[in-house]
């Protein structure tokens, strides 16, 4: 059976990697659907269980730390066990988190089931999966393919804020919780049927590699002993080196002005001004739209531009934007808010295929479970975010203090990345011009 398929998709001249990493993307954006859930419901959560703004946001922030700190974790046990049996066990425990909601009835049950269960689900399927994907099966495009993949699982998660935010608004925010758990479950079979863990596996290459870029690195080998082990042992040899505190801190402000703060109380703030919460879900949908565009666009600058430049300018207009936003909030939808979430679209996370190059390029083998470190980092950043937003807003009555700081931070990220030393030789597959490598990935692959 496996031999027929391989014999299939050499016939049709499409390397096995790109049905590896479609199959990883509507991964990400299964797992995604759960993530566009917060935000829309913290205010029906408030309305039927009195719920305040920080409570429920405490949920979130347990959830967006856990989604980050399991990813250094869920990158060595892919290493141990397989990235398949990974993926469907974690999506699995996805949909079993959210579907439960429906049955609470106390916040700590919240906190239980969109913090733990979720948070762990989702995170075992973070961009620790993407630095999986991308190292294992591609040795051209790697950018490219980051980047693509990256904007799965950012996109996912606005993209499905209309529909979340229509089905509360007709059925109840149950409803809303039921169907992004059945947005989970569809993925699995195909994530069983074709996501494999190396490109040995069905008795090929890496796209535009050689046999010897399949070969597992002897550093590698104590992963299969012990995944707990090896993500602490990839932490604290990353942690002796500048660039991995600088990659860590920038991708901790990343989260912050992301996920944390946009994300889960854009709506909010949004509807404090009058605005539906319809069309604020609207917008946030744009914005993933404009992610898809603006990821790839970083994941093909990645392969030609030094990364530290990109991550200054990609922190520094983010900061700008921010500083800029609170006065645009109102009843009615102008074109400077249309102008902010086109921006902030194109910029949400376009942070991460350059941040990614540049963990490659100072830690080698152990890249995936470094930057599965720097994510945790994004993520506790999104806690943090998350939660001091909501408390912002109870405290001053206001989300606009929020804005600022995030804005004043993300300048500060800019100059950390831009400090990071290129000490390093960049990877070959990043030397060449890249039409010479794309040129030659496609002749010895199609």
């Amino acid at each position: 059976m496996l031999s027929a398929v391989t014999a299939s998709l050499t016939t049709r001249r499409i390397h096995p990697a790109w049905w590896v990493a479609a199959v990883t993307f509507l991964a990400l954006v299964g797992a995604a659907a759960f993530r566009a859930v917060p935000g829309v419901l913290i205010d029906p959560l408030r309305d039927e269980f009195g719920w305040s703004v920080s409570t429920i946001s405490a949920a979130v922030a347990v959830n967006m730390a856990l989604y980050g700190l399991t990813a250094p974790f869920a990158a060595a046990l892919m290493e141990r066990f397989g990235i398949r049996r990974v993926v469907v066990g974690a999506l699995l425990l996805t949909a079993l988190g959210s579907g439960l909601t429906v049955f609470m009835t106390a916040s700590w049950q919240l906190v239980l089931l969109w913090g733990f269960a979720v948070g762990l689900g989702t995170g075992s399927m973070a961009l620790s999966l993407v630095a999986t994907v991308t190292g294992r099966w591609f040795v051209a495009r790697r950018g490219l393919v980051s980047g693509v993949l990256t904007a799965g699982g950012a996109t996912g998660q606005l993209v499905f804020l209309p529909l979340v935010a229509w089905a509360d608004q007709n059925w109840g925010w149950r409803s809303a919780s039921l169907g992004t758990t059945a947005a989970a479950l569809a993925v699995v079979p195909l994530v069983a049927w074709l996501l494999r863990d190396r490109p040995r596996d069905l008795g090929v290459t890496p796209y535009g590699g050689t046999a010897d870029d399949d070969r597992i690195p002897e550093d590698t080998e104590p992963v299969r002993a012990g995944a707990a082990r090896t993500a602490l042992r990839g932490l604290s040899e990353a942690a002796r080196r500048r660039p991995f505190w600088l990659l860590a801190g920038g991708f901790f402000i990343c989260g912050l002005s992301t996920n944390g703060l946009v994300q889960p109380h854009f709506i909010p703030a949004a509807h404090d001004h009058g605005m539906p919460v319809t069309t604020a879900a609207g917008l946030l949908a744009v914005v993933g739209v404009f992610d898809i565009a603006g990821t790839v666009l970083s994941g093909w600058l990645t392969d030609r531009v030094d990364p530290r430049v990109l991550l200054l300018a990609y922190y520094g207009l983010r900061g700008f934007s921010l500083f800029l936003l609170p006065p645009l909030f109102g009843p009615d939808l102008h074109i400077s808010m249309v102008a902010f979430i086109v921006f902030y679209g194109l910029d949400w996370v376009a942070t991460v295929p350059p941040t990614l190059a540049l963990c490659r390029e100072h830690f080698g083998a152990r890249a995936p479970v470094v930057f599965g470190w720097v994510f945790a980092a994004h993520q506790l950043g999104a806690a943090f975010a998350a939660f001091g937003g909501g408390v912002i807003r109870d405290v001053t009555g206001s989300y606009d203090l929020a804005w600022y700081l995030a804005g004043g931070l993300c300048v500060a990220a800019a100059a950390m990345s831009v400090s990071i030393r290129r000490d390093r030789p960049r990877p070959p597959a990043t030397t060449l011009p890249t039409d010479r490598v794309s040129a030659a990935a496609d002749q010895a692959h199609g």
